[in-house]
């Protein structure tokens, strides 16, 4: 019987992330290009940022908060982005490579940098 929970449970969970899978890709869709390369380069860059101990709690990015992000054919690269992790705000660099119909990213590379002061954030579109 155990096994069969687990089973069961497995394969909820499967069905799960194929619908969250499936919803997300058409969410995307829908959005015009530019956009959609913000969307799916954050989907990718809170992944990989996540890696780093300080930011393993990120949870919000933002590509465009003092200097705007550049499209280029598949390429966006982000000089004045953002990234929250726990109750903080980081200056954020990426450059982030998408697929031709820009619905997800095969590579996000970045650069952290300092701290965001919380007496910026209000005029740099940042919140708690």
């Amino acid at each position: 019987m155990l096994g069969r929970i687990a089973l069961g449970a497995t394969l909820l969970f499967c069905v799960s992330q194929a619908s969250l899978a499936s919803s997300l890709e058409q969410a995307l869709s829908r959005l015009d290009p530019e956009e959609r390369s913000h969307q799916a380069c954050i989907l990718r860059g809170l992944d990989t940022v996540r890696r780093e101990p300080r930011l393993r709690n990120a949870d919000r990015m933002k590509t465009s908060i003092s200097v705007p992000a550049v499209l280029e054919g598949t390429v966006l690269t982000a000089k004045g982005g953002a990234v929250r992790a726990g109750q903080h705000w980081y200056q954020l660099s990426f450059t982030c490579h998408l697929t031709k119909d820009l619905m997800k990213a095969t590579s996000f590379s970045f650069v952290l940098g300092r701290e965001i002061p919380k007496e910026a954030w209000d005029r740099q579109g940042l919140w708690q």
